[in-house]
This record gives C-alpha cells, structure tokens and sequence, in this order.
C-alpha cells in the first residue's frame, strides 16, 4: 500500500488536467453536433428519440468505462506486458480476422462487431488494434537493440506491422493502417533505426504511391483503362479529392468543401456556442465524429480552434517528457508509440477537416464520438501514466 502510495504521487497532473479539460470540452461539442435541429436524417432521429442528450449520454458512458481502463493500467507493471506479447499479438490477428467473417457492414465498409442483447453495443477492433500493436511492437524492438542499421534489419519489422495492417485494409480501413504505419516509423525511431534511411523509405513510398495513383488517372483518362490499385474508388476518391474538392462538390468533395465553410464562417471568435449554422442545419457531414473540428472552427472560431490544439500539445508535448525519462528501453518505446498514434490522429483529423490532408475517417482522440475510439485512447494514456510513475526505482 506504501508502495502505491509514492507511486500515484508521481501521476503526472499537467497530463490529467489536459486530458479532462479535453473530454468535457468535446462532450459540449459533441451535444451542440447532435441536439435535434428537425433537420436530422429520419433514421437518426428516430434513433435517439429527439433526445438532445443522447449521443452526450452515450459518450459518457464511454468515457466513464474508458476511465475504468485507464486506472485498471494504473495498478499493473507494465514490464509484465513482455510475458503475454505473443497472446496479444494472436489476439490482435483473431479480432481483426473475426471482422472480416462476422463484422457489420456500414457505408460499405465492414469494420464493427455487434455484441449483447438487440446488438445493443458495438465495437471497432481496429481501435483496440493500434494499442495492442504498440505493445507488441515496442516488446519486438526491445529485442532488437543495435539490430536495425540495414534495410534487411527493417524487414522483419514491416511484416510484423504488416500483417495486421493487411488485415485492417482489407476491412477496408485506409485510415487506420496508415496510422499503423505512423506508429511503426516512429517507435523505429526512436529504437534507433538510422534517420537517413527511414527518411528514404518514407519517401520512397510516398513518392512510389503518388506515381502509381497518377498513373492510375492518367491511362484511364488517356487509355481507357486503369492501372489496378489496392483500395476501393471511393476511397481514392477521398485521398485526392482534397486537392480541388470542387471538381466533385456533391460528391466526393462535399464533406471539405461543407468543413472549410464552417471554419471560415466562424472567424476569429467564432459565432458562438449552439450557434453555428452549417453545424445546425445539418451541412456538416459526420460532425459528431471526424468532422468535429469543424464544429469547434464554427462555433468557438480560431481561438477556440487554437485553445483545443493547444490541449494537445500539452498532452503530446508530456507524452513526449515520459518517452525520454522512461526507466528502461521497453518503457520508453511504449510511451513512443502512443504518442505517435496521438500525434497522428491530431494531424490527421485537423488537417481533413481544413482541407490539407484527404478524408480518411480519422477521429479527433477523446473528442470525436465514438466508444472505440474513447476507450482505446483512455486505455493508452492510462499506460501512459503507469510509465511514468515507474520512472524511477523506489528505494527503501
């Protein structure tokens, strides 16, 4: 009990102050996003009874089971994760094939497992994914130390990571697996794979994505045939649709064209709380959850907009402090690779909502609706925290 005691001293405050200062911020968007307008699509409202509280009631729970996790990793030694990697490495292979077999199928992407009575709960496994890698991946690393200064040393790497990305895009889920590529390259980073050469493949792969996408527009504007791609039309549709939304603006530019409006109408003080009239009248597309930022630019303006970003700085910014003072190798690549998947999702969901990054369904951590998303995060950060209470050895 003494020992608990001196450890839960340590929390890290700033952290938790961030983290619940963001939460409740996004319960109040998520109500303005959601309290009927008489403009909700029939199905939604009849799913929610026109109750305006209804998705902050969801949301809520989500965020109370969540914190549940998040003090559940408070109480364990996250050194004991390495005796039970190879269990979570299947498990992660099990889930994400399970919904591929069994998973519902919603916007033509299967991606959810129904669970309980009337299918009352549903989940995302490729949420749960991204932590359940980072664990696996930071223990796969701390195995390798001084093993990764070749391309041949990264290749195992990239199929370790790769399975699971497979199996993600397979779903189809772009946006996820590219998260799982934005967490591989920076806990490879920090393992200490040479900067030059994970520079190169970066831009190798961008660059040998950006000609095979060209060339698939070009031979079916010019040749009258296309050069197969891994992904469905829609989803190249949204990669590049960013770039002039316009070309398709009912289509597949709607949703940046609907989300560049609603940040430009909100100025630099926004044009209120409950007040934004692209986020009323029901213009703003998914703005409960990808689109939420939007919500946020309209309502509360630049500054709010800036606040918020701020909030994450702080939570990545000590995420980053736990990194560098992890007691020990396997502790430090952990905390990499929840800020990695942090910092990913920020960038992300900022940047489609403004009209710099395309559309991948990303949702904005602990803001955007959705209980996957919320607890996964929650569950993460609860890591987090352990990590940085065991910093150091207690002495006695």
């Amino acid at each position: 009990m003494l020992e608990q005691n001196i450890l839960f001293k340590k929390l890290d405050r700033t952290l938790l102050i961030a983290i619940t200062i963001i939460i409740l911020l996004g319960l109040v968007i998520i109500y303005s996003a959601t309290k009927p307008s008489g403009l909700l699509p029939v199905a939604e409202a009849l799913s929610t009874g026109d109750d305006p509280f209804a998705y902050v009631k969801k949301q809520m729970f989500f965020v109370l089971f969540g914190i549940g996790m998040m003090i559940m990793m408070l109480y364990i030694q996250y050194e004991d994760l390495l005796k039970h990697v190879k269990f979570l490495y299947v498990l992660n292979l099990i889930i994400l094939g399970a919904v591929l077999i069994v998973g519902d199928s919603t916007l033509g992407a299967q991606r959810w497992i129904a669970i309980g009575p009337n299918q009352i709960f549903r989940f995302q496994p490729s949420e749960f994914s991204k932590l359940l890698i980072i664990i696996c991946f930071a223990a796969y690393l701390n195995s390798r130390s001084n093993m990764l200064n070749r391309l041949r040393d990264l290749l195992p790497c990239f199929v370790y990571i790769g399975v699971p990305a497979l199996l993600i895009l397979m779903q189809p889920d772009l946006g996820t697996a590219l998260v799982f590529l934005a967490i591989m390259f920076g806990m490879l980073f920090i393992a200490g794979a040479r900067p030059w050469l994970l520079s190169g493949i970066i831009a190798g792969g961008i660059g040998t994505a950006s000609l095979w996408i060209w060339a698939h527009f070009w031979l079916a504007a010019n040749r009258g045939f296309e050069l197969w791609i891994p992904i469905k039309d829609y989803q190249l549709k949204r990669l590049v649709i960013f770039l002039d939304p316009w070309q398709e603006p009912f289509d597949a530019g709607y949703n940046v064209i609907q989300s560049q409006i609603a940040i430009g109408q909100g100025g630099f003080w926004g044009r209120g709380l409950f007040n934004g009239s692209q986020t009323y009248g029901d213009f703003l597309p998914f703005q409960k959850n990808d689109f939420i930022f939007s919500v946020v630019g309209e309502e509360l303006g630049f500054i709010g907009a800036f606040l918020l970003l701020v909030l994450f700085f702080v939570v990545i910014y000590r995420g980053i402090l736990i990194a560098i003072n992890a007691r020990d190798r396997f502790g430090s690549l952990l905390a990499t690779g929840i800020v990695s998947m942090l910092v990913v999702h920020v960038l992300i969901n900022v940047g489609m909502n403004i009209g710099i990054m395309p559309v991948t369904g990303i949702p904005l951590p602990m803001f955007s609706y959705g209980g996957s998303s919320m607890i996964t995060n929650l569950t993460a950060l609860g890591l987090l925290l352990n990590i940085n209470m065991r910093r150091k050895k207690i002495l006695f």
